[in-house]
């Protein structure tokens, strides 16, 4: 159960639990912050105009070859 639940994914994208966890991290924090820039663009339409695009165009590249 607990092989299935945490490291059944990271072993399919050949990462360790550790390996895998980092980088879920480090791309929840790109999400948090193309999210906040998107939410200044929504207010500020001149500031941040591809910055959001741009983040999700470059973590969809790291991300649509693995596993």
């Amino acid at each position: 159960m607990i092989d299935r639940v945490f490291l059944n994914h990271p072993r399919h994208v050949n990462e360790s639990y550790a390996e895998h966890a980092v980088f879920a991290s480090g791309f929840a924090l790109r999400l948090f912050l193309a999210g906040g820039a998107a939410l200044v663009h929504a207010v500020i339409p001149c500031l941040f105009e591809k910055t959001a695009s741009r983040m999700i165009a470059q973590m969809y590249a790291r991300t649509s070859n693995r596993g």
